[in-house]
């Protein structure tokens, strides 16, 4: 499968870096190409590192005024003009999304995907992989949203919350038979 991940692009503590070479490796060893941000820093840099060294592929999509920390040695990597040109190519070129810890940029994407996903422009699985309770209050909200009324599907069929990557590449697989 080709999985998008979202996340940070900062340098973060262990309880970040960890789920996230846990996940590369999950990747890389399961054959998956990863399709991520292209930035060769932070946990997009751990997360990459992870996927190559166990043996996966690497799609970047950069942006342009962020090519100076696209990585050298990616399989592949597109330069796109703008960050929405960027979010719609890492959704063309994907199978399944996971989204992982990240600030701004990185919500700004997962809203996105999911708003996508909620009126059928896509139907591709989403997984937010919340390591270390990063999205606790995120999925508080969500489920107040579906509670609600909000949401015109359920909070099910619009992403899967998962604690720890096994389970997010699990649910991935599941939804593509490959498990």
């Amino acid at each position: 499968m080709n999985i998008c991940v979202f996340l940070s692009a900062a340098d973060l503590p262990e309880r970040y870096t960890r789920p996230t070479r846990e996940f590369a490796e999950l990747l890389g060893k399961g054959g998956h190409t990863l399709v991520w941000g292209g930035s060769d820093v932070g946990l997009m840099k751990v997360l990459a590192d992870g996927v190559q060294k166990a043996g996966g592929r690497l799609v970047g999509v950069s942006v342009d005024f962020l090519q100076d920390s696209a990585r050298v040695g990616a399989d592949e990597i597109v330069v796109a003009r703008d960050l929405a040109e960027r979010k719609a190519l890492l959704l063309e070129k994907a199978d399944g999304v996971v989204i992982m810890v990240g600030g701004t940029g990185t919500l700004d994407e997962a809203t996105e995907i999911l708003e996508l996903r909620k009126h059928g422009k896509h139907t591709k699985p989403v997984v937010l992989l919340n390591s270390a309770g990063f999205y606790d209050g995120l999925k508080e909200q969500f489920r107040r949203m579906d509670d609600e009324g909000f949401l015109p599907l359920p909070l099910t069929d619009l992403v899967f919350f998962a604690d720890e990557p096994v389970g997010a590449l699990a649910y991935l697989e599941e939804s593509f038979g490959t498990a």
